[in-house]
């Protein structure tokens, strides 16, 4: 059976949950535990994931879902195992929508750094602050140069990583869930005029919580990004 899932930010937002094994998890965890009475509040915690095999990480911070008031990296470092990212500040003259919503930046990891072993991500600037423990993995492939892959920061967020121009990042259309994974399909403007660099856009995804998330894959389609995803993570 399909499910259609709607693609609001604010729904998204809604279902995200931190804990799931192989996604960061924020230091110290103070929420209260619910009782079987009181659902459970929506995490909107900061989170990350592993990307681009290894070389990359997928920040997750919450705040306004406008593209220009996405948090960028001004400087990042590593000293062993971890890893310390500092946030540029937005531009003022920047438009924000008042919407609270995740969204991802992403981090090119440093030499040296083993994704194999958990890395403690430390990240500062443009309204956030904190301190992440990402769990090392060894199974996370290893991709060709610029190819999409995707990972998972909670039981129902993935972040989708894919390749080209800043500034026609991926516009998704539709989401339609299927038992072992979900088909995206985004949008597709032949007349848009975009940036001739190559540079990682972050696609934030919300899904139902799959039975097992190892074998999550995302089949993509339109805008020149066909092909399948396996979620790691």
């Amino acid at each position: 059976m399909r499910i259609r899932t709607g693609l609001a930010i604010a729904a998204i937002a809604a279902a995200l949950s931190i804990g799931l094994a192989g996604c960061a998890q924020l230091e110290p965890v103070g929420a209260p535990v619910p009782t079987g009475s009181t659902p459970a509040e929506p995490s909107t915690d900061p989170a990350a994931a592993w990307l681009d095999g290894g070389r990359g990480i997928g920040l997750v911070t919450y705040g306004s879902s406008s593209p220009a008031c996405t948090p960028a990296v001004q400087d990042v470092n590593a000293d062993g195992q971890a890893v310390t990212v500092m946030l540029a500040e937005p531009d003022p003259q920047a438009i924000c929508t008042a919407d609270f919503a995740p969204r991802a930046t992403y981090v090119a990891v440093p030499e040296g750094v083993d994704p194999a072993k958990d890395v403690t991500l430390s990240f500062d600037g443009a309204g956030s602050q904190g301190r992440l423990t990402l769990t090392g993995s060894s199974a996370l492939g290893a991709p060709k140069q610029g190819a999409p892959t995707a990972g998972w920061f909670s039981p129902s967020g993935i972040l989708l990583l894919t390749w080209g121009s800043s500034s026609c990042r991926p516009v998704v259309s539709d989401v339609v869930e299927e038992k072992a994974g979900a088909i995206v399909t985004f949008q597709t403007d032949a007349t848009q005029m975009c940036t001739m660099d190559f540079a990682p856009r972050i696609t934030v995804l919300g899904v139902t919580p799959p039975a097992d998330p190892s074998g999550y894959t995302l089949a993509l389609k339109g805008d020149h990004l066909d092909g399948e995803v396996k979620v790691v993570g």
